[in-house]
């Protein structure tokens, strides 16, 4: 289970080169899960519908779930595409990303070693100029508790810098509270502690990336 922060593009870049005569525009964007990075990809198609070949790759969410992962060399040779731009994308960190290449070919060959160079070497260059923010992961839970430990478990929440999502007021309290992942274990045991075991804490999901 990921439950490291880690970094999503805070904006888009767009790099552009000419290599032996063939233009190769990269495009990258912040795309949070496979249909936004799959809405994009087709963007870009609509964007430049004389070019030759529109090669992607996308991490859409974590970046070491390879679930998430896809890759597209678009009818350039196997292997000279889709892989050398997931290979950066995979190696920059970065997750909720999707990269896209648009050729318009210049007539001349370069080779399948000239393609992995110029697909890799764009989105390599493309990297450099994206700015980042971290995004945690985090989850809900919910805590049932008397009316009297109300400022308890509040000063609690308030401690682990959670963020409480709703209350209601019946019988006993409920409230719904986000608290980092990471964090989970210890705010647990700090409601069953400074409650002395009163307040009741049900997770209600397994990961929620905000």
């Amino acid at each position: 289970m990921h439950i490291q922060p880690y970094l999503i593009p805070l904006d888009s870049v767009l790099y552009e080169e000419e290599i032996k005569k063939s233009r190769f525009l990269t495009y990258l964007h912040h795309t949070p899960g496979i249909d936004l990075a799959k809405q994009f990809i087709g963007q870009i198609r609509e964007l430049h519908p004389g070019a030759r070949h529109y090669c992607w790759a996308f991490i859409a969410g974590i970046p070491d779930n390879s679930m998430l992962w896809g890759f597209s060399d678009d009818g350039e040779p196997s292997g000279t595409a889709g892989k050398p731009i997931l290979s950066q994308l995979s190696g920059s960190g970065i997750g909720e990303i999707t990269a896209v290449v648009v050729r318009y070919s210049g007539g001349i060959k370069l080779g399948t070693g000239g393609l992995v160079k110029a697909y890799g070497g764009g989105v390599q260059q493309a990297l450099k100029k994206i700015q980042v923010i971290e995004k945690k992961v985090t989850t809900e839970v919910k805590v049932t508790l008397d009316y009297e430990l109300l400022s308890v478990i509040r000063s609690v929440i308030e401690g682990f810098q959670a963020k409480e999502l709703d209350a209601q007021y019946l019988h006993r309290i409920i409230l719904l509270i986000e608290i980092e992942v990471l964090h989970l274990e210890d705010f647990k045991q700090a409601i069953t502690n400074r409650s002395r075991a009163r307040a009741v804490i049900e997770q209600l999901n397994h990961l929620q990336e905000i």
